[in-house]
């Protein structure tokens, strides 16, 4: 049947050719834009991913440009504190030198003067962008719970979407010269001294005059005061660092007989036995020879030294609170045999301690740099991934497009001669 009042031909024409055009514009709009989903209309799960991870690209691009700024301050804290290391070698070339008798002490004194302004000199300007890491600047305490600063080195998100970001700990390293704030007798100090003060006697195998013991310890507590039994973190809640009266982590102690002078810091968790084993030990490593004292531990945990030579040696026991690792240097004199000795056994003390601010500082920079690698690689992965799921096959795009100009061309003619059938009917008329 014909009709003039209902084409259903031109319809269907119709609405094919709008369904092409449909397609023709999608297709247009990937070329275009280079994406198969440019909005949540096209896929709204898969653009949601695609947004949460570009989100995420954002994120590890800021972490990139914090780790590159935290690995080129601390390259410079490695620097410094390698040409610090270098810089105290030579002045251990000096000391050995002033050893021996027959040399001008004074002009080897203004040498090492010399050497050791230009260390201060090196720690002062090891700063990058207004941070140093070596001149006992920094207070706070980093993710390693020790005094230094955290880099951000990388956002973790879990399965429910929440965010956490993971820090790395970059460790200060105190190089400088600044002594440290001495801290009272009750803290550390020598229990039993019944000869003159200050000196161990001479052996004389009468009573014992000829000993001391170290065996006077006390460690600050969490409620402010010095009754705690081993050493906290100055971060511990309810610690007074203030209070010169007990222990806390960093601390120094400094126990010198004779010419041998053997130093400790105090580390997490130690009991006054740790401290005398500590001290102990360093007095052996520096050298206190063992034909002249004895050095033992007593029953009673103390730290006993006698003196088995014919002559009065003088001792001194003390702590300090934030001394700088090189506190020493600015007292180092070579001028007089005694000052010599003592300046070799102190150098090999500040040497040791550059090595191992230099170490610690190059281990931390190749995590970074390790770290920062990773960043890069997982960026590059994340906008991979998001390539996969919103990106247009341009091959596949292209093709067709082709198809689809092709199907419009004959939609158009269809339509065209279905609009041209009424006509027809004209000619049941004539």
């Amino acid at each position: 049947m014909s009709s003039i009042l209902t084409n259903n031909s031109a319809m269907v024409a119709l609405q094919t050719l709008k369904s092409i055009n449909t397609n023709l514009e999608k297709t247009q709009g990937e070329i275009a834009t280079g994406k198969s989903i440019g909005s949540a209309k096209d896929s709204s799960a898969i653009w949601a991913i695609s947004k949460v991870m570009e989100a995420d690209v954002k994120g590890f691009t800021a972490i990139s440009e914090s780790l590159s700024l935290g690995e080129s301050t601390v390259a410079v804290a490695r620097k410094a504190s390698e040409t610090v290391t270098e810089l105290l070698t030579e002045i251990k070339g000096k000391v050995v030198a002033a050893q021996e008798d027959n040399v001008d002490r004074t002009k080897i004194q203004t040498e090492i003067t010399a050497l050791s302004d230009q260390i201060k000199s090196v720690v002062d300007a090891a700063q990058f962008n207004g941070l140093n890491l070596i001149n006992g600047s920094v207070s706070g305490t980093n993710a390693n719970s020790e005094v230094g600063v955290n880099i951000l080195a990388s956002l973790n998100r879990d399965s429910s979407g929440n965010i956490s970001a993971t820090q790395i700990g970059v460790n200060a390293q105190n190089l400088s010269r600044t002594g440290g704030t001495a801290l009272d007798a009750a803290a550390v100090s020598v229990g039993v001294d019944t000869g003159t003060s200050g000196v161990i006697d001479k052996f004389d195998g009468v009573g014992t005059t000829d000993e001391i013991e170290l065996d006077t310890f006390q460690f600050l507590d969490a409620a402010g005061g010095a009754t705690g039994t081993s050493a906290l973190r100055s971060s511990t809640a309810g610690l007074d660092s203030g209070l010169d009266t007990g222990l806390m982590v960093g601390d120094q102690l400094s126990f010198n007989v004779g010419n041998v002078s053997a130093k400790y810091v105090v580390q997490e968790g130690d009991t006054a036995a740790a401290v005398v084993a500590g001290v102990k030990n360093s007095l052996n490593s520096e050298g206190l020879n063992s034909d002249d004292f004895t050095i033992d531990i007593a029953t009673d945990g103390a730290l006993k030294v006698a003196n088995k030579t014919n002559e009065d040696v003088a001792f001194s026991v003390s702590a300090t609170r934030g001394s700088g690792g090189l506190s020493d240097l600015s007292s180092l004199s070579v001028l007089t045999d005694g000052d010599a000795s003592s300046a070799l056994s102190n150098i090999e003390g500040m040497i040791q301690t550059a090595v191992d601010a230099s170490a610690s500082f190059g281990s931390t920079e190749a995590r970074i740099e390790i770290q920062s690698n990773f960043v890069s690689d997982l960026t590059n992965a994340l906008k991979s991934g998001i390539g996969s799921l919103v990106d247009a096959d341009m091959e596949e795009a292209s093709a067709r497009l082709q198809a689809l100009q092709v199907q419009q061309q004959l939609g158009i003619q269809s339509l065209s001669i279905a609009n041209q059938a009424p006509q027809s009917v004209l000619s049941l008329f004539r």
